[in-house]
């Protein structure tokens, strides 16, 4: 525990997530890999909705650049057969969080990142407009690390401390709020888990909203 956040040690190097941990948008400490798969969020509009995901490429493993490439439009597309089936497709989290727990960001959170596509949140549409997406390198049915966890809480007690509007019943997966078309982060995601950790470790909002 460092004075002001968590310090994790992935791949012999330190990530320190504080509690004031965003500077314009970007996550102080860790990677950065620009997407172009981003917009401006409409005017006036306040950050207020956390949305998990998970992505592996190719499907099933783990490892290597193919998701940054993907959300960067550099993916060689005869790496897989499955890669035809995305080719063309523009798309990008703000986040992803590896299975070693090393993050990086593609998409500063003052912009609109496209990892939500057609999507509903309590009859508000378009969830790309207020929302921050984060990734988890994984699949539904397969448990996420440890690492992914840690660090997933210590983003979240960041995001929320910058972005208020994002309670506790505001933090949901992409199935969720695009059901019958996406079923992430799956049943392998322990939700309980997950929502413990942060009601233990920070001071997020658990007002209803």
């Amino acid at each position: 525990m460092t004075q002001h956040g968590i310090q994790h040690t992935v791949k012999d190097s330190v990530i320190t997530l504080s509690n004031d941990g965003v500077l314009d948008g970007w996550l102080k400490g860790v990677r950065r890999v620009v997407s172009p798969n981003c917009n401006q969020r409409p005017a006036d509009n306040e950050i207020s909705l956390l949305v998990i995901h998970n992505i592996s490429l190719p499907p099933g493993q783990y490892g290597g650049d193919h998701i940054e490439r993907f959300f960067t439009n550099r993916l060689d597309h005869s790496l897989d057969p499955f890669y035809k089936e995305i080719e063309g497709v523009e798309v990008s989290s703000h986040l992803l969080i590896k299975r070693t727990g090393e993050i990086v960001q593609f998409v500063s959170f003052d912009e609109r990142a496209w990892h939500a596509g057609a999507s509903t949140f309590k009859t508000r549409e378009n969830c790309n407009d207020f929302s921050i997406g984060v990734e988890l390198e994984g699949e539904d049915e397969v448990p996420y690390t440890d690492a992914q966890y840690e660090v997933l809480v210590s983003i979240t007690r960041c995001l929320t401390k910058e972005y208020p509007a994002i309670s506790i019943d505001r933090i949901i997966g992409h199935q969720d709020i695009s059901p019958g078309r996406k079923t992430d982060p799956g049943k392998a995601f322990d939700w309980e888990r997950y929502f413990d950790q942060i009601k233990a470790k920070s001071d997020i909002s658990t007002e209803v909203v």
